[in-house]
């Protein structure tokens, strides 16, 4: 009967610090993702104060579309509506180009707006308009530009805020901290048994 238990305490163990071990192995595979994935582009971003924007123009170039992924093969362009948006950054009274995102500059820096979905041209001009009447009743909001200047335009959102650069490193550290406490547990109870046994062989 002791025989058996010791056998299914050392399975347990070994269970237990297989567990342990595989945490902190995905923890370091998603620290490693993060840092070739959001990291660099994080640190690419130049839009880094907020300010405050006053829309000055609003306007959807209805006759000129602009392409998305151009320079790839004709299946891969789609048109749509180009909306473009003005405002003056109240803190240096500048007027600027307004972008959605820091992709939506790289990707087609002569519209504010790439939709997502681009296969409904009608859902999409709909959308574009929507979103032009949102500027328009709203007329100041917070906005981010870059305190160097060396890039005139700026942002509505940033794509990797910190807050959202926290969350992403807070899953694999609490993965990490997990399995690094379940080995320290694991290696206790080890330790505790092999004194244990020694000491019942000393009486012995």
């Amino acid at each position: 009967m002791a025989k058996k238990l010791v056998t299914a305490q050392k399975r347990g163990e070994t269970r237990a610090l297989c567990l342990g071990l595989g945490m902190v192995a995905c923890s370091v595979i998603m620290y490693f993702f993060i840092g070739i994935t959001i990291m660099p582009s994080y640190k690419r971003s130049v839009w880094t104060k907020e300010s405050i924007c006053k829309l000055m123009k609003a306007s959807i170039k209805e006759d000129i579309h602009c392409l998305f992924n151009e320079g790839f093969g004709d299946e891969n362009i789609f048109r749509y509506p180009c909306l473009e948006i003005q405002v003056n950054l109240t803190l240096l009274g500048q007027l600027v180009m307004l972008y959605h995102k820091e992709d939506t500059v790289y990707r087609n820096p002569k519209c504010s707006y790439i939709p997502l979905n681009m296969e409904n041209y009608n859902e999409v001009q709909k959308q574009v308009e929507k979103i032009s009447d949102d500027f328009r009743n709203q007329q100041t909001f917070p906005c981010y530009y870059d305190p160097s200047r060396k890039e005139k335009s700026v942002i509505l959102k940033r794509l990797y805020a910190p807050e959202g650069l926290i969350f992403a490193f807070l899953w694999p550290t609490l993965m990490l901290a997990g399995g690094v406490f379940i080995v320290i547990m694991v290696k206790i109870s080890q330790y505790f048994s092999v004194l244990s046994a020694s000491q019942y062989r000393t009486g012995i």
